[in-house]
Formats: structure tokens, C-alpha cells, sequence
């Protein structure tokens, strides 16, 4: 059984370049329309050719999400976007709408089509019959069991290849298909204007006492009560490929560069280890760690292991237990190294260096100088340069950060 594919999330050009630099297969982003989220920054016509040109000098294969559910006045417009993606040489569509599948056939023939988690794939016979339609992948449902997902791999052509989303934010409603934004804010969450109304706050009012409002569970804070945790499953990526999935999808395409960078490393590292050794995949504690230093919600496990404690109702906060004090921009081989200021740090701080691959090392600046050359004690500057000395080379975009105090 080989390595399954890591796929990460790209919300616009530097979110990508760092997926990229920490070892993703893969990435998906989207165009300025038929894209699920639009509060992404996405890629105009130009940037998205520039994106798979970058992409593929570096081996990685790049798919384009069309997975909005488009009325006929759009669907007018996508012949002549097929037909672009087609010529940059996207490698896959991802959509969610049989007349975007027979369209994409017709205007995007070169391009694989893989069909969206919000199709609701959870059994082997609607995979079958959307290979049969010519896709050559699936995104399942995030509701099934690994068990599900190993009868529906034992059941479908070898062909046909099986995605799911292993970590990231989950959505309280059925493979994301939800319509609460919609009917309280006008914003369409299944054309990708989801306001997230699911991490608000509720109460009670009683019909014969308005404006008096009770919590619906006693709690000070109030109640969460459509608040979804978010999926964690480093610890079983051997458990994820057993199954029989392919590619290990990362969500996250409006989160931070940082994110993408750390998770996605995460997850190449631990599919890596996997390869290895796939009888004995135990990944060490320091691996496992990596997730937890970026900002997430309460981790679970999603449905894998079957129904799970699926919400977190005491608050819809993200915990943020580190900064990212700098980027390396260049360093040489004795270690001398021009960073990018992103959080304030001081020449005596104990700070972590993450680099693509690797586990992070602990490491202190010497000799650290503003741009000018000046010596300074302290990096307080929004986005300064900063000179400094590292204890070895390090590649750019590594990443120093620190554990909040």
C-alpha cells in the first residue's frame, strides 16, 4: 500500500507557496467564482495560471474547485471558465452539480473531475455511478466510519480513488449542506457566502416575555449550541489508509499561512512514516504536538470512530497558544539569516524553528540587527527586517515562533 497523497488547502498565492514548501501532493483552491469560500482571498484568471506554472515546476498537482451549485444565469458563464482552466493545465475540477460534470467533460477535457463532499457519497453505489460518469475521484461524506469507508474501497473500482477531509473545521450540517445562513443573513452558505451562524451564541425567549432571553443550557457565556469541533486525525493516518483513502484532505483555505505550512507538514511527515513502516505507524509525541500550535477548536475525531461528542456548546473561541515571531527570507550556510518581523520577539527569546520536513528545534538569535544593520534587542516593528545569526542554515520560509506567555 503506498503513501496516500497529502492535500492541502490554498487560499490565495502565499498560502500556496507554503503548502507547498511543507511537502503537499496536492493543493485546491479556487477562482474569483464557483468557488465555497468566498471569504478566501481566491485567485484571479492570471494568479491561478501562475499558481499550477509554480505548482507543477515543483511536482505538485493542483485542483480548482467549481463545487458552488450554480443557477442558469452562471451556468452560462462556465464554458468559457472550463475552457481556461483546461488551457493553465488545472489537473483536477472539484464539483458538486451534474451539469457542471457534463460541462466540465465538454469544455475541460483534460482536466480529471473529482467530485465534491457535498454530494453525500456514503455508499458504493452512488461512488460507482459517479465513476461511471467519468470522475476519477470522490470526496466522501465526512459522516462515514472507517469501516463505511473500507466497504465502499472493497466495493468500487481500484480506479476510482477516495478522498476524504482528515482535520480541520467540521460544519454542523450534513456534508456541509446547510441552509441556516441563508434563511438568517440572505448569504447563500452553499454558493460560498456560509456567515457561520452555527458559531453564534443562542438563547430562549419564552412566547409571553420578550426580551427576556435564557440561556438554553446554564452556562454565563451562554450556549454554542451548533458550535462543531474540529477534526484531528494525525494520530491514525495508518487507520485513514488502511481504509483505503487515497489522498488525506486538510481543510482550511481562509486560515493563515501558518496553518497551512504547519499542518500540512504534519501530515507529510506522518503519511511519510506511514510508508515506512506501515505496520508499526507510531508517530512521535513532538509530531502529534504540531497541530495543537496552530489555532483550532477543540479537537475531536470526526465520525471515523463512529457517533461521535460531535459539539464544543461552552464557546465558539479558537485557542492560540503561539506566535509566529518571524519568516526566513535567506539564510547561508553559517547561519546568517535575514527574517520577516510577524510578532514581537527579543534577542534573548528561546524560540522554535520549524523547517519543511523536519521536527521543530529550539533555537536563540545572536547577533540580531534591524535592517540598517543596527544591533537591537527587540523585533517590535509590523513586518521590519531583522538580521540575525541561527545556529545553522536554515531554507526560507522556515519559521520561528514562540509559545505564548
Amino acid at each position: 500500500m503506498g503513501r496516500p497523497e497529502v492535500l492541502a488547502p490554498a487560499g490565495d498565492m502565499e498560502k500556496l507557496r507554503f503548502a507547498v514548501a511543507y511537502g503537499a501532493d496536492a493543493v485546491y483552491l479556487a477562482g474569483k467564482a464557483f468557488g465555497m469560500r468566498t471569504a478566501s482571498d481566491n485567485f484571479t484568471a492570471e494568479e491561478m495560471a501562475e499558481a499550477v506554472q509554480y505548482c507543477h515546476q515543483r511536482g505538485v498537482k493542483v485542483y480548482v474547485t467549481v463545487n458552488t451549485l450554480p443557477r442558469d444565469d452562471e451556468m452560462a458563464r462556465l464554458p468559457d471558465y472550463l475552457s481556461a482552466l483546461d488551457e493553465m493545465g488545472a489537473d483536477a475540477l472539484i464539483m458538486a452539480d451534474l451539469g457542471v460534470l457534463t460541462l466540465a467533460k465538454r469544455h475541460a477535457p483534460h482536466c480529471q473531475i473529482h467530485i465534491s463532499t457535498q454530494t453525500s457519497i456514503v455508499n458504493a453505489a452512488a461512488a460507482a455511478a459517479y465513476h461511471e460518469l467519468g470522475a476519477s475521484r470522490v470526496v466522501l461524506a465526512r459522516e462515514l466510519t472507517l469501516a463505511q469507508i473500507a466497504h465502499i474501497r472493497e466495493n468500487t473500482p481500484r480506479t476510482l480513488e477516495l478522498e476524504a477531509f482528515v482535520h480541520g473545521a467540521m460544519c454542523m450540517a450534513y456534508s456541509g449542506r446547510c441552509m441556516l445562513s441563508n434563511y438568517l443573513t440572505g448569504r447563500d452558505a452553499n454558493r460560498g457566502n456560509c456567515a457561520q451562524p452555527c458559531r453564534w451564541s443562542y438563547r430562549v425567549v419564552e412566547e409571553y416575555r420578550p426580551g427576556e432571553y435564557m440561556p438554553i443550557e446554564e452556562d454565563s457565556h451562554g450556549t454554542y449550541i451548533f458550535n462543531s469541533k474540529d477534526m484531528n486525525m494525525l494520530p491514525y493516518v495508518d487507520r485513514l489508509a488502511r481504509a483505503g483513502i487515497d489522498s488525506l484532505k486538510i481543510e482550511g483555505r481562509v486560515k493563515t499561512s501558518y496553518y497551512a505550512a504547519v499542518v500540512t507538514n504534519a501530515y507529510r511527515r506522518a503519511a511519510e512514516l506511514y510508508a515506512g513502516d506501515p505496520d508499526h505507524y507510531a508517530p512521535p509525541r513532538e509530531l502529534l504536538e504540531e497541530v495543537w500550535k496552530v489555532s483550532h477548536r477543540e479537537y475531536f475525531t470526526g465520525f471515523y470512530f463512529g457517533d461521535p461528542n460531535t459539539q464544543h456548546m461552552a464557546d465558539s473561541t479558537y485557542i492560540r497558544n503561539w506566535d509566529v515571531c518571524a519568516v526566513v527570507e535567506q539564510c547561508d550556510e553559517q547561519g546568517n539569516a535575514i527574517l520577516r518581523h510577524k510578532n514581537k520577539f527579543a534577542a534573548s527569546d528561546a524560540l522554535e524553528l520549524l523547517c519543511p520536513g523536519q521536527p521543530a528545534r529550539t533555537v536563540c538569535l545572536s547577533d540580531m540587527r534591524n535592517g540598517e544593520g543596527a544591533p537591537i534587542q527587540l523585533a517590535n516593528v509590523p513586518h521590519m527586517t531583522v538580521l540575525a545569526r541561527l545556529p545553522f542554515q536554515a531554507p526560507p520560509m522556515a519559521i520561528l515562533r514562540r509559545e505564548k506567555r
